[in-house]
């Protein structure tokens, strides 16, 4: 069964206009799926994981190439990255043939990765210019319900416009931590693979294959620990001596290890707003999981009751929220760390989303509760700056879109996306 994924239109869009593409993603997000379903009947498909293939593309790129021509999808780009040189000499010749004798330009090649670290740096030195990049996270809850997916806006009268143009089925707030609990990995959605036993898989996979050239030799049972723990700090500012003297490892290798698992896009890193002529804001990131359901795993909530009644239900349920969005933006080709930033300042007032946008400041607060008390009370902190603020939201598990006054709304969290 393929579940259709938002960010087709986006891939498609970027197909039409250079003659590569790489998909980017964690792993097992769905990104060849996605691939062979827009360009299978059409491109051949070759694989990094076969080791026979794997062997002639390290060893002869050239004739690794030529054997299987264009148009081609190559998965698992990242493990030939001496493939990328040559393949930008054969999109080079191409470009001349064209400019000389005419003709159409077209897609020559699909790449897909799970990881970038050994991609990134031949990626801008050989195929800048050449080729479009796509970032792909998990399935959004839009994906899953078979929605078409809608890009999201912070501004109130298009969300009111749609809200009454379209018939949207409410959600519980049980029914979303389900969601919460389960997370976006296909497997675990489309009912493949039993929620533990496939998490469990995923980070040894995750660790065998990504990662255990990236951190020292013997370490991994402590990255797993380390995991575990940025697990449990999901939702939270980032302090790195903090976390370091927790799992036992230095400064250094903790942020080594952050690093990792923010360009695997295992999380995300949700960097503060710096407001004009402001010396009081504090700098620390947010971390956030890009996946509830490794994260629900990882701090080892056995079921989604469980989880909606605990200490760390609130986290979770921001966590679910600002992954929602990346999903959502990444979906259609936006950038969110132009988009997203979250504020707080040295007198503890905090504001969970800034959405920035052509020079406009929504706020937003994630709550977990409806329509809750004083939701928006630290909305006003942002009056000082002299910034174009706009319309807030309070995101949170109410039914409908409802004022609380003229400058703030509830929004409910089951419309995220659609």
């Amino acid at each position: 069964m393929y579940i259709k994924r938002t960010v087709e239109k986006n891939i498609e869009k970027v197909a039409e206009s250079l003659p590569c593409i790489v998909v980017y993603g964690p792993r097992q997000v769905g990104k060849s799926t996605t691939v062979d379903h827009l360009f299978g009947e059409k491109y051949r498909r070759v694989t990094l994981d076969d080791t026979d293939d794997r062997a002639l593309a390290e060893s002869n790129p050239k004739l690794f190439l030529e054997t299987y021509g264009t148009p081609l999808v190559i998965d698992e780009i990242q493990k030939v990255p001496k493939l990328l040189d040559e393949i930008k000499k054969i999109i080079d010749e191409e470009r001349l043939r064209i400019i000389k004798n005419g003709g159409e330009r077209k897609l020559m090649y699909i790449l897909t990765g799970s990881n970038r670290f050994e991609l990134q740096q031949g990626i801008s030195e050989s195929l800048a210019g050449r080729c479009g990049i796509v970032e792909m996270l998990s399935f959004s809850q839009a994906e899953k319900q078979g929605a078409e997916g809608a890009g999201f806006t912070p501004e109130i009268a298009e969300l009111l416009k749609r809200e009454r143009e379209n018939s949207f089925k409410y959600r519980t707030k049980k029914e979303i931590f389900e969601d919460i609990f389960t997370g976006g990995m296909p497997d675990v959605c489309l009912g493949n693979s039993e929620h533990d036993i496939y998490f469990k898989s995923y980070i040894a996979t995750y660790i065998e294959k990504d990662v255990r050239k990236l951190i020292s030799a013997g370490n991994e049972t402590t990255f797993r620990n380390f995991m575990s723990l940025i697990a449990l700090r999901t939702a939270c500012e980032l302090h790195y001596d903090e976390i370091s003297n927790s799992v036992g490892i230095d400064v250094r290798t903790c942020k080594k290890w952050l690093s990792v698992l923010e360009t695997s896009g295992i999380i995300y890193l949700l960097q503060p707003f710096a407001a004009k002529a402001s010396n009081r804001i504090i700098k620390a990131p947010k971390l956030y999981f890009t996946d509830t359901g490794l994260c629900a795993y990882l701090c080892k909530w056995p079921n989604a009751e469980m989880l909606e009644n605990c200490a760390m239900s609130g986290a979770f349920f921001e966590t679910y929220v600002v992954s929602e969005l990346l999903k959502n933006l990444l979906s259609h080709g936006a950038d969110p760390k132009k988009l997203l930033f979250y504020y707080r300042d040295k007198d503890q007032k905090e504001i969970d989303i800034i959405y920035l946008s052509q020079n406009k400041v929504y706020p937003i607060e994630i709550k977990t509760n409806a329509s809750p008390k004083n939701a928006a009370k630290n909305f006003g902190v942002l009056d000082k700056y002299g910034l174009d603020i706009q319309t807030g939201l309070i995101i949170d598990s109410c039914d409908k879109i409802r004022p609380l006054n003229e400058k703030v709304y509830y929004y409910p969290v089951f419309m995220l996306g659609l």
